[in-house]
């Protein structure tokens, strides 16, 4: 027998932010009307595929959160209409989960790079301000990576070391596209060489890189299937860390079939903090360089295996149209009712 862990890694649902095309990493930005369907949809979506969470976790910011306790109402729906005795995880909000902070930037419009220079558009306008008084700079790789190494070390490295009994949990991480790129690349860093597959659907057409596998569209979802036999050599200590695992992460792309879900093009607001990535990686794949770096986990998941699911699953986006007249993207207000408000429904005898 083997422990079994399925892990989602998801986007929040769209923002007034992503809309108005402005920076918000620490802003507490709000889900739109849009942005509240598509995380109801992915909500309903997990729930028809039997899934029973074990543990939600989500940033703290307003657009995690509701998602997340979106993707819960569903879950405890599938319980009340099962009447089982199902225990359904409360929603961990946690500060480590946040976005980059985008310092000085958070809240001003989005800057296309100049025709006429080598510098992003972003770069370009720090340069230009960074002697503005009371300028803030964005929140570096470094600290975002300490961030969700301690997320690692104290939410999921616990389940994966917690015992040699068969445990099977679902796990739902929901947050923002920079810091889930940030997380994953942080968690491919935990595991043995060679321990990182693509399911044989993913692996029939698509090129990607392990460390590199796109970003996530607005509820966008990363699912990784996770497993280690029970019998394993004892958990390897920080200090026996090996100085070729790295490896894991290949530095040729890895043929990969298209993500379960391509529903429709992928949108500008969809994809807009997660296209912000700096583009050298956090870590690199091969080389001393990435062995003498200061952020090496301190904790590894000696004897787990990864089988990719699927990549940027929209599957629940499905035939979702937004609503037009700018309702679509407008603030969600909670206090509003929807049309299937207007009906009582029928009681079942």
């Amino acid at each position: 027998m083997a422990k079994q862990i399925k892990l989602f890694l998801i986007r929040h649902g769209e923002t007034v932010d992503n809309v108005a095309q402005v920076y918000a990493g620490s802003k507490d930005s709000e889900l739109t009307n849009h942005g509240y369907q598509q995380a109801t949809r992915l909500g309903q979506h997990f729930k028809s595929l039997g899934l029973s969470f074990t543990h939600i976790f989500s940033s703290h910011l307003q657009r995690a959160a509701k998602t997340a306790a979106l993707i819960r109402q569903a879950q405890a729906a599938v319980s009340t209409d099962d009447d089982s005795a199902q225990t359904v995880p409360d929603v961990a909000q946690l500060p480590v989960l946040m976005e980059q902070d985008f310092g000085f930037f958070e809240g001003k419009k989005w800057h296309a790079r100049p025709a006429d220079s080598g510098l992003s558009g972003k770069e370009q306008h720090r340069q230009a301000h960074k002697d503005t008084e009371g300028f803030v700079d964005i929140e570096s790789k470094e600290s975002m990576a300490q961030r969700v190494d301690s997320f690692l070390d104290a939410h999921l490295l616990p389940l994966l070391h917690n015992s040699t009994e068969p445990a099977n949990h679902t796990v739902a991480v929901v947050s923002h596209g920079i810091i889930l790129s940030v997380l994953w690349k942080r968690l491919l860093l935990r595991l043995p060489p060679r321990s990182v597959a693509l399911s044989p659907e993913l692996a029939a057409t698509t090129r990607v890189s392990l460390e590199h596998l796109g970003g996530w569209s607005n509820t966008g979802y990363l699912e990784l299937n996770m497993s280690m036999p029970l019998v394993q050599e004892p958990i390897l200590a920080t200090d026996a860390l090996p100085p070729l695992a790295l490896k894991l992460l290949p530095s040729k792309p890895v043929a990969t079939t298209e993500t379960q879900a391509r529903p429709a093009q992928t949108t500008q607001s969809d994809m807009s903090d997660t296209a912000l990535v700096a583009q050298k990686p956090l870590v690199t794949s091969t080389g001393p360089a990435a062995v003498a770096t200061p952020l090496l986990p301190t904790k590894l998941a000696h004897g787990w295996m990864i089988v990719i699911q699927t990549i940027n699953g929209r599957d629940h986006l499905r035939g979702l149209k937004r609503t037009g007249g700018g309702v679509g993207s407008s603030r969600h207000d909670a206090s509003q009712k929807n049309i299937d408000s207007f009906f009582k429904r029928r009681k079942v005898e």
